[in-house]
């Protein structure tokens, strides 16, 4: 049987005993200063899997480097997990400045806010697409986490879990303003992106026959290019208007209406030409983009 890689954290308390922090003060939320509270849970390089949603705003005293690139962390940076992930926490000896924000997805459960945490999508970016914040940009979240700290510190009433979710919501609205700033403040870079994957979707779907390497997804296309697929998306969207999935209907639609203008296949041997398993798959999809059947299509064109 292989050996566990990770420790599952459950609760709050867990969390504290990791940080050496003492009992928390609220059973499904809590806020944890990093420069005074050490990670202590360094266990020949296990990783941990949380189940919270975590925020960890970190300063450095210099670079730290994330794979082979490295990364510039003197103004502050923020990174996200969701639960269940697993993740090797950084250790604080070399902050300057940090906290961080862990809470259960119980918290919220019965709040709007359960059903927006799908649109937060960098709670699934890589740590090398974590977010550069700027000493103002930096206090704003900081006046959101002390709000929800000072609730977590008084004696809980009606109003504790309204006042607390909606300092949580307010925080993430900021992340994703300022994650829009930071996809335009890098658009050179950004752009050689959109255009290194617009070349490797062009040429993938160049193939004269994806049966063999199948229907190109999003995951694939994100690894080509080390990014997490929810980044790739999110900077595509921004720059194009249309999601990486989209992206790639687009070119399989241009195709297909290629081959049924200019051969004589079947519709099922363009879809599996195409790397669909199933032909049914590949009419829906069609029918869904341009309004016609493939056959209709053919026969109007």
């Amino acid at each position: 049987m292989m050996e566990q890689k990770y420790i599952d954290i459950q609760t709050i308390g867990e969390v504290h005993e990791l940080w050496g922090c003492g009992k928390p003060r609220h059973p499904l939320v809590t806020v944890i200063d990093l420069t005074k509270y050490h990670f202590l849970g360094d266990r020949n390089g296990l990783s941990y899997r949380l189940n919270f949603y975590t925020i960890f705003c970190k300063k450095f005293k210099g670079v730290l480097r994330y794979g082979r690139s490295h990364y510039d962390f003197s103004e502050g940076s923020l990174m996200f997990t969701a639960p269940g992930q697993a993740t090797t926490p950084i250790s604080a000896l070399s902050l300057e400045e940090g906290w961080a924000l862990f809470f259960h997805p119980d918290l919220i459960h019965h709040f709007p806010l359960s059903q927006k945490m799908a649109q937060y999508t960098f709670f699934n970016y890589e740590s090398n697409e974590a977010l550069h914040v700027s000493e103002e940009e930096k206090l704003a979240l900081l006046d959101c986490v002390k709000k929800i700290e000072k609730e977590c510190g008084q004696n809980v009433d009606k109003h504790t879990q309204t006042l607390i979710q909606n300092n949580i919501e307010l925080l993430l609205n900021y992340c994703s303003r300022f994650y829009d700033r930071q996809f335009y403040t890098r658009e050179k870079v950004n752009v050689d992106v959109v255009q290194a994957f617009e070349r490797l979707l062009k040429d993938h779907l160049a193939k004269d026959s994806l049966i063999n390497s199948g229907l190109p997804g999003v995951k694939f296309f994100a690894g080509q290019l080390n990014l997490s697929p929810n980044y790739l998306s999110d900077l595509l969207q921004k720059f194009t208007g249309k999601t990486t999935q989209e992206h790639i209907h687009l070119q399989l639609i241009n195709k297909a209406k290629s081959l049924l203008w200019s051969t004589g296949m079947s519709v099922s041997e363009i879809a599996y030409t195409l790397g669909f398993e199933h032909p049914p798959h590949f009419t829906r999809l069609f029918r869904q983009k341009t309004g016609y059947s493939p056959s209709v299509y053919r026969k109007l064109n």
